[in-house]
């Protein structure tokens, strides 16, 4: 697969301890639900033993959204992809207590595992909720949302696909707004080809509500692949 040539990350490993749930739900759980770069690309046939949606996403904190998408949702297949590993711990613990058995995680960088194990046109949803804005202007490198990466992205959309973005960092946003609509294999889905509304399926954060409280705006995007 194509590599990217930006090798700035768009994160950084932050330090801290896993809880003892945490470590619980990595110890017992990785082993049955987690992949990892080295088993390079992913055959989903057999690593969910059905045909079904497939969604992925990228950096999913603490794993409640996904969490969450995936009991309501149990006809489609979840991919998470996250570095921070107590994030990972808990949602192996939450995916543990709940039975689900339609998600599967990624603890790597979503980069390289976008460039080693996504398959070209095998996946049906890309979703990043909240990623790191890099408020700085000398930061701004590090955003994820970059041409070359969307582009990559994008072919690992089926037909049909949908790629769903959202922050509540207007800049980003309007950054996020400006490669998009750069990006030729997606069209914009909303009428002004501006943000769209919130769609239901995406869970609203505690993040996400005390923000709005304090006056703060979440902008959604979202493109599809024709």
């Amino acid at each position: 697969m194509e590599p990217i040539q930006r090798r700035i990350r768009s994160f950084v490993m932050r330090a801290g301890r896993m809880t003892e749930g945490q470590q619980r739900g990595w110890d017992e759980g990785f082993s049955q639900w987690g992949l990892t770069l080295e088993q390079g690309p992913v055959d989903w046939h057999h690593v969910f033993g059905r045909e079904a949606r497939r969604v992925l996403e990228i950096g999913f904190g603490m794993g409640d959204s996904l969490v969450t998408m995936a009991a309501a949702q149990p006809d489609v297949d979840f991919i998470g992809v996250e570095v921070h590993k107590p994030g990972v711990g808990r949602l192996l613990s939450q995916v543990r207590q709940q039975g689900l058995t339609n998600v599967r995680v990624f603890a790597e960088d979503a980069v390289e595992v976008f460039e080693r194990c996504i398959p070209e046109s095998s996946l049906d949803g890309l979703q990043i909720f909240f990623p790191d804005p890099w408020h700085k202007k000398r930061h701004h490198k590090r955003r994820l949302i970059q041409p070359d990466f969307v582009a990559m992205a994008s072919r690992r959309l089926a037909p049909g696909g949908l790629f769903h973005l959202a922050t509540d960092w207007e800049p980003y946003a309007e950054h996020m707004l400006e490669v998009m609509a750069d990006e030729p294999s997606l069209v914009n889905t909303a009428p002004s080809r501006g943000f769209s509304e919130r769609p239901e399926w995406r869970p609203e954060t505690k993040f996400e509500r005390r923000g709005a409280r304090l006056g703060h705006g979440v902008w959604d995007l979202l493109y599809s692949k024709p």
